[in-house]
């Protein structure tokens, strides 16, 4: 806007031979400031500029205002078939072929210059339409990303829940079988029971929470963080993982050790496709008495270049699955080089 005001006053300053100067002038100028609604209010923009133009030529006895500067108006059809609804552009169109009415009935102008407008207008649109379907296609597979992981987050909670109820079982048939010789046992085991219960009640709770689609679920058994050790590879191959474990991890919670797992295989999967250069990834995992860390980092120089494509989907699905768990991963460039993924999770593995 600070650009084109003024471009409108120096193509009248410049331009002695154009009808009406100052009133092309003021008229180019003054709407310039539609382009600041044309997100917000495409159609309601697209009828004030096209409109005013339609009227110029009634008030200036048949000339229209011909400024080079009004190209920007060309803006605002495309926001009307980008980001205006489907009612807004079918409403909209018929104002832009009314406004080049004036322009078919006029006398002056050239069959050649009428196609010429017509065709722009209709690439104008269709380049709109198609970054808008673009658009709309990318975030369907966003969310069928995240629709995935959080049915394999189910599956994991699922592990869990089934893990409590046999537990129960088991402490259930003990007390029975001592019922009649220690009845102190039979009562410790109804209070493991409602310790497991509750247990087993909080995932399930989860588990509805972060399943949204009704197709059955995939039961086989999930990763756990044992199974990091299978990133590990030395010798020959580069880039080598090199895999690091440390704090009490015994007692996680089946959904966070897969999630640290999954986390942890997409990011050595994407450090080996995308790193360049790089002979060495680390995977560091901690733990301490209220959440687990997680951290891999490659020796890479594709800092610069992943930090200028878009994020991946697998980079979509580690932030889905720790944000359902309570937690946080972030990835970025290192400051000396290479890239690192960072993720924290709460050891209780409660879902948001």
């Amino acid at each position: 806007m600070g650009v084109l005001v003024p471009a409108a006053v120096l193509e009248g300053v410049l331009r002695p031979d154009l009808p009406w100067r100052v009133f092309s002038v003021i008229l180019a100028a003054g709407l310039v400031p539609t382009l600041l609604w044309r997100r917000s209010r495409p159609l309601l923009m697209v009828a004030i500029a096209f409109g005013a133009t339609s009227l110029a030529p009634f008030l200036l006895g048949g000339d229209s205002p011909d400024m080079h500067t009004m190209a920007y108006m060309l803006l605002l059809p495309y926001s009307l078939f980008r980001w205006g609804s489907g009612r807004e552009a079918v409403i909209g169109l018929p104002i832009l072929l009314l406004a080049l009415a004036p322009s078919v009935a006029s006398d002056h102008t050239v069959f050649t210059d009428v196609v010429g407008a017509f065709a722009i207008i209709s690439a104008t649109v269709a380049l709109g339409g198609a970054f808008r379907y673009r658009a709309r296609a990318r975030m369907r597979e966003l969310d069928q990303v995240k629709l995935l992981e959080r049915e394999q987050l189910a599956r994991d909670l699922h592990d869990t829940v089934a893990h409590h109820v046999s537990a129960m079982a088991i402490r259930a048939q003990a007390g029975i079988a001592t019922s009649a010789s220690r009845p102190a046992a039979a009562t410790e085991a109804l209070h493991v029971i409602e310790a497991e219960a509750s247990r087993a009640l909080a995932e399930m709770l989860a588990m509805v929470r972060v399943l949204r689609r009704n197709e059955p679920m995939d039961l086989a058994p999930g990763r756990h963080i044992s199974d990091l050790e299978q990133l590990a590879s030395r010798g020959r191959s580069s880039p080598f993982v090199e895999v690091e474990i440390s704090g009490d991890l015994d007692d996680l919670p089946p959904s966070v050790g897969a999630a640290i797992y999954r986390i942890a295989q997409e990011s050595v999967t994407n450090a080996r496709r995308h790193a360049r250069h790089a002979t060495r990834i680390e995977v560091r995992v901690a733990a301490d008495d209220t959440s687990v860390h997680l951290r891999v980092s490659d020796d890479g120089d594709g800092g610069l270049m992943r930090l200028t494509t878009s994020p991946g989907y697998g980079l979509i699905g580690m932030i889905e699955r720790a944000d359902l768990l309570g937690g946080t991963c972030v990835a970025g460039p290192n400051p000396d080089g290479g890239w690192t993924v960072t993720a924290v999770l709460p050891r209780t593995g409660s879902a948001a």
